[in-house]
């Protein structure tokens, strides 16, 4: 009886204590919960983690090999693409098609990568007029609504602009000629496929920009 009036005098409730259970028991099966709770907050915490160790594992695998968000930089793409737009690029089992946008490297003109439009694969023949205001591939001259204004010789004179493009290559051109480094230019010329980073999908941002490509 002495520890059950202690426990009274104290302030606590009698009830919290079962018959023919005494404080210590009672404190140590408090402890004993306590500790559950513990291992289960740390088995929570740990799950937690995995699981955001995975998605971020998931994230980055997705935005290398399947597909990346690029940078536009330049105006060699206007009005198609401004400098600062952010595009959405497909990577995995892509193939270059004429008439993609497509994202590719070329490390003996720059090492970031360049924006370009394909205008002919394997096989095709490009003849660039001037005079003409036109490009002919496999002598039938592209509709090209996309250019932003009429050819003029670029800066560097004519450059390559009569060529078949010969197997795992491709001739690329920027929409805005007059301003373009491309395939056109001898530090570029054709492009080695393999140099291709992907196909430009879409226009993510900025939002009244967006659109496909």
């Amino acid at each position: 009886m002495e520890n059950w009036e202690t426990k009274v005098e104290e302030g606590q409730n009698p009830e919290e204590l079962q018959p023919g259970q005494t404080p210590s028991e009672e404190g140590g099966e408090q402890s004993g919960a306590k500790l559950r709770r513990e291992a289960s907050d740390g088995r929570d915490l740990y799950l937690n983690m995995r699981i955001l160790v995975m998605m971020m594992g998931t994230f980055v695998m997705l935005f290398t090999f399947v597909a990346r968000i690029i940078v536009v930089s330049g105006p060699s793409m206007e009005n198609t693409l401004f400098g600062g737009d952010l595009i959405l690029v497909w990577s995995v089992g892509y193939t270059p098609k004429q008439g993609d946008v497509v994202v590719l490297t070329q490390e003996n003109y720059q090492e970031d990568s360049i924006v370009k439009r394909v205008i002919a694969t394997a096989g095709q023949q490009v003849d660039v007029d001037y005079d003409a205001n036109a490009v002919y591939v496999d002598g039938v001259a592209l509709e090209e609504d996309y250019i932003k204004e009429q050819m003029f010789v670029p800066h560097y004179g004519e450059g390559i602009n009569h060529v078949t493009v010969p197997e795992g290559y491709i001739f690329v051109m920027g929409d805005n000629r007059n301003n373009s480094a491309d395939s056109r230019y001898p530090d570029i010329g054709l492009v080695d496929t393999r140099c291709v980073i992907g196909h430009g999908l879409m226009v993510l941002f900025p939002f009244h920009h967006w659109k496909g490509l």
